[in-house]
């Protein structure tokens, strides 16, 4: 029962493969290049990051304000001396007062500081996720490019093998071959179509990615020339492993964006502590009749008494803020170093085993499988010798492609975790 349903779900891939070669789904050409300007003129994330800087920027005026000085009046209701209401006149009785508040031990210029802090930290934000989109649309690219070399070499095969199907089966209804043949022949066409099925699978995903990222409603056909991959695929990376561990910890951008913040908190911590001493309110008031003369001018202090609150706990809890993140620093630092080694040596390891292959290799494939054609055709070969050869001939095809596809994937993975153009 089980297999049943594998190959009715085989064949209904095998179906939409059909329908998308035969009725279409749009494709443009674009080059690496344009599908990231692309990105950088439509993707909303990124507009939308943008803005944080905007409002960064306007934090940072707002807290070059001050408080606003705060005035009040005073004006007699009923005057039940000379039984009058709204006794205001000149032998009534009005009052007005005038308070500003003046911030004392550096508390304004504390949160100026700590308001621009906070623009860097929106600018490296923002790079970041530049950063991380372009790796996201350059993986997603080449890897269409050499999925797509996999599917036009197991589409011309398919189509050999089917060819051959179709004889055999004629020639078993005539009774000239085993029906045994036949069966085997259709399990490999299913198998190399099974291949193409999860491999077009792949390409519908990055496809996805790319089409998330740049805006581009159609499905991209990659453009490269084969010049251009050959020298991707032999670039040398002249950094040794500790060199280009120290470039990361200097160049990477979310080891900068937390150095910023450890700035940030520092700046939060030193605001907190401002809030220790009281703050001076200042301001003038007059009073026609009510004070001890009249005509009263006077002049108004306050401060308050700094008796229980002087604002320890944010101070204790800003100071474990900056602790808290100078953790988070040490523990990035260690990612970074560990994945730069990582990165690093699994595309030496992918650049050495692509060297290590013929460049010839896959012209000897093609002369190998269109002798194994032939030679099968003639009856030279028996059918198990015949699919045991195909089945080793996709395999080396399809690896070679894929071992093509890791090194560029990898170089550009180091490329991100160092943030320098190195491969």
């Amino acid at each position: 029962m089980n297999n049943t349903k594998s190959i009715v779900s085989l064949l209904l891939i095998i179906l939409l493969l059909s329908l998308k070669s035969n009725f279409g789904f749009t494709q443009s050409n674009y080059t690496l290049q344009e599908c990231e300007e692309l990105y950088r003129k439509n993707n909303f994330l990124l507009l939308a990051e943008q803005l944080n800087i905007d409002i960064a920027q306007a934090n940072t005026v707002q807290a070059k304000i001050w408080e606003l000085p705060y005035i009040s009046g005073e004006f007699n209701a009923i005057n039940p001396q000379n039984r009058r209401v709204f006794d205001i006149g000149s032998k009534g009785q009005k009052g007005i007062a005038i308070e500003q508040l003046v911030y004392l031990g550096g508390k304004k210029k504390a949160e100026i500081e700590f308001a621009k802090s906070a623009i860097p930290i929106a600018q490296l934000t923002l790079e970041q996720l530049v950063r991380t989109h372009l790796v996201e649309l350059k993986q997603s690219y080449y890897s269409i490019y050499f999925d797509n070399l996999k599917l036009n070499s197991l589409r011309n095969k398919m189509a050999n093998i089917d060819t051959l199907v179709a004889a055999y089966s004629g020639q078993a209804s005539k009774g000239n071959v085993p029906l045994k043949d036949v069966v085997r022949l259709q399990s490999l066409s299913l198998s190399l179509k099974n291949q193409y099925a999860e491999i077009q699978k792949d390409i519908f995903s990055n496809q996805a990615i790319i089409k998330i990222i740049t805006g581009i409603s159609n499905d991209i056909v990659p453009i490269f020339t084969e010049q251009e991959i050959n020298e991707l695929l032999s670039k040398k990376i002249i950094y040794q492993l500790g060199g280009l561990k120290e470039l990361a910890i200097e160049k990477n951008t979310e080891l900068q964006t937390i150095n910023r913040i450890l700035v940030s908190n520092d700046l939060f911590y030193k605001w907190q502590q401002t809030f220790s001493k009281p703050d001076l309110t200042i301001g003038a008031s007059y009073d026609q009749r009510g004070g001890a003369f009249l005509n009263q001018a006077n002049l108004t202090v306050g401060i308050p008494i700094p008796l229980w609150n002087r604002n320890k706990g944010n101070i204790v809890a800003a100071a474990s803020k900056t602790l808290q993140t100078q953790n988070l620093k040490n523990q990035k630092e260690l990612e970074i170093k560990t994945n730069v080694e990582k990165a690093f040596k699994e595309f030496q390891f992918q650049q050495s085993l692509f060297q290590r292959m013929s460049s010839e290799s896959l012209q000897n494939f093609e002369i190998v499988y269109n002798g194994v054609i032939q030679n099968f055709q003639k009856q030279n070969i028996t059918l198990i010798e015949f699919t045991d050869i195909i089945e080793s001939y996709i395999e080396s095809i399809v690896l070679l492609n894929d071992v093509k596809k890791q090194v560029i994937l990898n170089g550009n993975n180091l490329n991100y975790i160092v943030n320098e153009k190195i491969f």
